[in-house]
């Protein structure tokens, strides 16, 4: 193995060791008791990792399926950064399908259980049940993804209509992504 190849392979351990040193202490403390029922994980998975995420979700004016003549904001798409507890990048977070990706490459998809509202004009907390990581990493064996504390991200309330059918817009959102493992 070449000298440089090793010395990164030994930074990505060292940083996935240190990740889940720091959010050990976090695992212990975490209460979803003030979240609603519909997003809580189910018992038997602990925390594993709690992120803060900055980034954003697109928009796309779309036809109305159920009101011909009329369009809609559409979902169209995440970008964030996810962050650990000290500030350091450690997730990306983009889609669609809805992935999340460790530096060290490992990474998940998932299907969303439920949803529960948030603050006026912040997209809605989420429920979502992972896919098995695509290899050995920090993504294994996550179980469940917790979307909440969020913080804009809506569809904006105007400004899409038949004639701006097409049409992209990028709503800036902050929130916190919590990672579950099998206990």
């Amino acid at each position: 193995m070449k000298k440089t190849t090793m010395i990164h392979a030994l930074a990505l351990v060292g940083a996935s060791t240190y990740l889940l040193a720091s959010n050990t202490a976090l695992a212990g403390s975490y209460s979803q008791a003030n979240l609603p029922a519909a997003v809580q994980v189910p018992a038997g998975n602990e925390v594993a990792m709690y992120t803060n995420a900055k980034g954003n979700i697109t928009w796309e004016c779309k036809a109305d399926a159920k009101n011909s003549g009329a369009a809609k904001w559409a979902f169209a798409g995440p970008r964030a950064i996810l962050t650990d507890t000290k500030g350091n990048h450690v997730v990306s977070y983009f889609g669609p399908p809805a992935t999340w990706e460790a530096l060290d490459g490992s990474a998940v998809t998932g299907k969303q259980l439920a949803v529960s509202p948030s603050a006026k004009g912040s997209i809605p907390m989420q429920l979502v049940k992972a896919n098995p990581a695509n290899r050995d990493g920090m993504m294994s064996g996550v179980t469940y993804i917790q979307r909440i504390n969020l913080k804009g991200g809506a569809a904006p309330a105007t400004g899409c209509s038949t004639d701006k059918i097409g049409h992209k817009i990028v709503v800036n959102y902050a929130g916190d992504y919590v990672f579950y493992k099998a206990k």
